[in-house]
């Protein structure tokens, strides 16, 4: 299972432009490149397009791929059968690898990962990689010592095979939240797992929605950052919501960074903040709201969603504020219990997430919908692997 793709909007209701440009999920391929044919994958037939239950579509050829993911200097400069460039799946989301690799017009590389009776992982590379562009496609989600040990021996496996560049695609970095010293002998994980990747071999780190841009200073590896946003942006593009009810949530002062960029491609919505002390890891208990939400569609803006107390206890005081719908989006669903029970109990219109982690079946909700940052993803791997601008995707 992949991705949601949303219902249209409602005829009865009044659509009001929030001047952003369509992102279209993975169900279609790279086009509109004058050097390149369109390429067809074979993927499961098509589920119905019902919120809360993810499907795959197929490619549909017709389409054109928006603007802002074509530049004039790729149109000429990409070859999309270099046969140089390999993508690799690990275990931990091989649905959106397969995903990136239709969007490229690719086809995975062959692996073989296995588990020993005691746990230990095998790779072997089953095709020639040496001289090769390898992207291992690999998050480091739960379960993230598995993801991230099994992430660490494919890039020491293709180090062996004399790949000539290896880059670790890490959709969402675990550990990432353990990135400074907030007590007394604490450890740093993150620069910690920094130096795993490196020192296992990896050339360069593709992530996506860091916990904190500090940690793109852990690596001693070049580090491509890419946002989710674009794609949560066009999604709620697509929404009848008129653009002066929005006010954008951030769920803690340490978002607000991120909700007011959020908020600036919203039409200039304007900003709340909900004012929170954790007294404990996963728990958090709301104190305040800085901003107006009365009679608004408030939107919380947030990076993941772990157990969901935050936004949880953020959306009841928006509700108590006024608020007239709240819809939470988020870019990485880790979803530890009770999540899925915080999430499904009647505070959210929405909950709007991507496919950076796998969500398994059990974890469908009525309010659940989930894009696809395969395009997103693939974009980026062809610009870097031309050596072309990253960055520019998102001007």
């Amino acid at each position: 299972m992949a991705s949601v793709i949303f219902a249209p909007p409602s005829p009865s209701q009044t659509h009001v432009s929030l001047r952003l440009r369509r992102f279209y999920t993975a169900e279609q391929p790279r086009l509109a490149l004058s050097t390149r044919t369109c390429v067809r994958c074979n993927l499961v037939e098509p589920l119905k397009h019902e919120n809360g239950k993810p499907c795959i579509p197929l490619i549909n050829s017709e389409l054109s791929i928006p603007n802002f993911l074509t530049s004039p200097s790729m149109r000429s400069s990409i070859n999309k059968h270099d046969n140089r460039l390999r993508i690799f799946s690990g275990t931990a989301n091989p649905t959106l690898s397969q995903e990136i690799a239709c969007y490229m017009g690719l086809e995975l590389g062959k692996i073989k990962i296995k588990r020993f009776a005691d746990g230990e992982i095998y790779v072997q590379l089953q095709e020639s990689v040496r001289g090769c562009d390898v992207y291992l496609v690999q998050p480091t989600c739960p379960p993230a010592n598995e993801n991230l040990m099994e992430l660490l021996i494919m890039i020491d496996a293709c180090r062996r095979a004399s790949a000539k560049n290896i880059t670790a695609v890490i959709p969402y970095f675990g550990y990432a939240r353990a990135d400074r010293k907030t007590q007394g002998r604490e450890s740093i994980a993150a620069k910690l797992v920094a130096n795993l990747i490196t020192e296992a071999g990896a050339n360069r780190v593709l992530a996506c929605d860091l916990h904190s841009g500090q940690s793109m200073g852990y690596f001693d590896i070049p580090v491509d950052h890419v946002h989710g946003q674009p794609v949560i942006l066009d999604y709620l593009a697509s929404k009848t919501i008129c653009s002066d009810d929005l006010v954008v949530v951030s769920p803690d002062v340490g978002g607000v960074a991120r909700a007011r960029a959020f908020a600036k491609k919203l039409s200039d919505a304007p900003l709340a903040i909900v004012d929170k002390r954790r007294h404990a890891h996963n728990v958090a208990e709301v104190m305040n709201l800085i901003g107006d939400v009365k009679g608004k569609v408030a939107v919380m803006v947030d990076d993941m969603i772990d157990t969901a107390g935050t936004i949880a206890k953020g959306a009841a005081l928006l509700h108590q504020e006024g608020a007239r719908e709240v819809y939470a989006c988020s870019t990485h669903a880790v979803f530890s219990p009770p999540a899925i029970e915080r999430l499904s109990s009647g505070l959210f219109q929405e909950v709007i997430i991507t496919n950076t982690i796998p969500i398994t079946e059990k974890n469908y909700f009525p309010q659940l919908t989930v894009l696809s940052v395969a395009n997103l993803l693939g974009e980026t791997i062809w610009r870097v692997h031309d050596d072309c601008s990253v960055s520019s995707i998102f001007q």
